[in-house]
C-alpha cells in the first residue's frame, strides 16, 4: 500500500523507489544503519556481532547478531531485493550454528564486535548490565535463538514458510522496509509483517508450549537445600536465594551496617535507592528500570513487606538472583565480618 502527505487539501502519493535505485547497499548502507539503531527493527535488542561465522564454512556469516532481554539470541538477516530471496533458509541454518553458544562464548564474539567498532566498553558489564544480571546464569542463557528477517519485500513462498515454521515453535519475525522518495529525502516505512495479528497469539502459545517441554526435559538446575547458622540463629532447608536473604539479614541485626556489606562485596547485591522508602515506594522505584523481559525487575529483588533494608537515609534492596558467585560471597562476608560465625551445609534427609 502506498503512502500519502497531505498538501493543500489534496492527499498526494509519495513515489515509490527501490534501494538499489538510490544505490543503497545491504552490508555497507543498510546493515550499518541498522547495527547502531537496531530498534527499527528489533526492539529490546543488542547487537554483539556483524558479520559473524565462526565455524568451517567462512563464506556463511550472520549479518548481524544480537541478544534480547531475555537472553535469547537474535539472528538478524537483512535483504535489500524485493522478494527476499531464501533469506529464512539461511537464516534457520545460522541459528542451528549458534544455538550451542554460551554466555562466555558469546562475551568473547562481543569483545571482537566493541573492538572492531572502537567502542571502548567492558563486554561482560555491558551484557550484564542489559539483561539485568547480577552474574552470568547459563542455564537461562540462549534458552530459545530467535529470528528476524529484515527485506525491501517477501514472497508468498518465503512467507508461507515462515508461519508454517512458527507454528511448530521457532520465533521468525518478518519485518518490510519499503523505500521511498520525497523532495530528494529517503523515506524508510518500516512494518512488521509477519506475525500478523490475527495469529499472533496464537503463534505465542505454540511457542510456549514447546518452551515449557524443553523445560521439562532439559533442567538442571541446582535444587539444593541448605542448612545455615549465623551465630546464633539456625535455618534449615533453605534455597540459594533465601539462604543469602536470612545470611545478610542476620549479619544486619548484629550491628553491621547495609553499607559495610555493600562496601565489602565488589560485586553489586543492592539496589541502593536514596530515602528510606515505603515497600510500595521501593517497588515502584525498582520498576522504574524495568525494559522490557518476560520477568519482571521487582522479581529479581526482595521486595516484599519486611525485605528491604532501611539505613542512613537509604533503602537497600537485596538481590535474589544467586548463582555460580553465592558462595564466594558467603566467604568475602566471611572474612569481611569474622565475628559473625556463618557456617553453611547441604541439607540432609535421613532415610
Amino acid at each position: 500500500m502506498p503512502i500519502y502527505k497531505v498538501f493543500d487539501d489534496k492527499i498526494i502519493p509519495i513515489e515509490r523507489t527501490t534501494f538499489s535505485q538510490q544505490g543503497l547497499r545491504e552490508r555497507e548502507n543498510l546493515q550499518t544503519m541498522l547495527k547502531t539503531q537496531i530498534d527499527v527493527i528489533a526492539p529490546d535488542t543488542l547487537v554483539v556481532a556483524e558479520e559473524f561465522g565462526e565455524w568451517e564454512d567462512s563464506r556463511r556469516r550472520i549479518d548481524l547478531l544480537g541478544i534480547d532481554k531475555d537472553a535469547n539470541l537474535v539472528v538478524i538477516e537483512l535483504k535489500r531485493t524485493e522478494d527476499g530471496g531464501h533469506m529464512e533458509l539461511q537464516a534457520i541454518r545460522y541459528a542451528s550454528m549458534i544455538s550451542t553458544l554460551t554466555f562466555s562464548k558469546l562475551v568473547a564474539i562481543y569483545e571482537r564486535y566493541l573492538a572492531d567498532n572502537n567502542i571502548e566498553a567492558d563486554a561482560t558489564e555491558n551484557l550484564l548490565e542489559f539483561l539485568e544480571w547480577n552474574e552470568p546464569d547459563e542455564e537461562q542463557f540462549a534458552q530459545e535463538v530467535k529470528i528476524i528477517l529484515a527485506s525491501a519485500e517477501f514472497s508468498k513462498e518465503l512467507t508461507t514458510s515462515v508461519m508454517w515454521l512458527n507454528d511448530f515453535g521457532l520465533d521468525i519475525r518478518c519485518i518490510r522496509m519499503h523505500p521511498y522518495k520525497s523532495n530528494g529525502e529517503i523515506l524508510l516505512d518500516v512494518q512488521t509483517v509477519i506475525p500478523i495479528p490475527e495469529v499472533a497469539d496464537y503463534q505465542v502459545r505454540i511457542r510456549e508450549k514447546k518452551q515449557k517441554e524443553r523445560e521439562a526435559r532439559n533442567s538442571s538446575r541446582d535444587f539444593t537445600k541448605y542448612d545455615v547458622s549465623i551465630g546464633s540463629a539456625k535455618f534449615t532447608g533453605l534455597s540459594k536465594r533465601w539462604m543469602m536473604f536470612n545470611i545478610v539479614a542476620e549479619i544486619i541485626r548484629s550491628g553491621v551496617s547495609p553499607e559495610e556489606i555493600n562496601n565489602a562485596i565488589s560485586w553489586s547485591i543492592f539496589e541502593v535507592l536514596d530515602g528510606e522508602l515505603s515497600d510500595q515506594e521501593v517497588y515502584e522505584a525498582i520498576m522504574d528500570g524495568h525494559s522490557g523481559g518476560k520477568v519482571i525487575r521487582a522479581k529479581r529483588f526482595f521486595t516484599s513487606e519486611g525485605e528491604p533494608f532501611r539505613s542512613n537515609g537509604k533503602t537497600y534492596v537485596l538481590t535474589n538472583q544467586w548463582g555460580v558467585r553465592t558462595f564466594d560471597t558467603i566467604e568475602t562476608l566471611k572474612k569481611s565480618f569474622p565475628n559473625i560465625q556463618i557456617a553453611v551445609l547441604p541439607t540432609t534427609t535421613e532415610s
